[in-house]
């Protein structure tokens, strides 16, 4: 399994397929909501994509926010769910967070994830709400700098 960021057009759009195929195709997300003014490469919002065997898998990102890294649009395709990608692409994130001196982190996760999340640390600070009809948490994390 490889992990990347992502620094070319060809990457990102690699990474735009596979939140289609989860989120807009098998979760049935609005596209127009899946897709985002963040979604370009840049310092603000920084993009990761996870390769096995050749194939792109998953991907996530990480977009600063008033000095918050906010991790988003974390997926894997159905086919490699059983592989421990989700912890590679949470890492990879926090790992840019780390690079850019980022302690404090959040993610809204969509309820069925939360057990996951808080295996890696996160603790949940809000009720259940809703966001294209999927019940959310905001999870956050607070860590030191390496």
């Amino acid at each position: 399994m490889k992990t990347k960021r992502i620094r070319t057009q060809e990457d990102l759009q690699k990474s735009f397929d596979i939140r289609k195929a989860v989120f807009v195709e098998e979760q049935q997300v609005p596209e127009e909501d899946e897709f985002d003014e963040f979604d370009v490469l840049n310092e603000v919002c920084e993009h990761i994509l996870v390769e096995h065997e050749g194939q792109a898998i998953a991907s996530g990102r990480l977009r600063v926010v008033d000095g918050i890294g906010k991790l988003e649009r974390i997926c894997v395709l159905a086919t490699h769910r059983s592989l421990g990608v989700g912890k590679v692409i949470v890492l990879g994130l926090e790992e840019i967070a780390n690079d850019k001196g980022i302690e404090r982190l959040k993610l809204h996760g969509q309820t069925h994830a939360e057990e996951f999340y808080r295996k890696l640390g996160y603790e949940t600070t809000s009720d259940i709400f809703m966001e294209d009809g999927i019940p959310h948490i905001v999870m956050e994390k607070v860590r030191s700098i390496v």
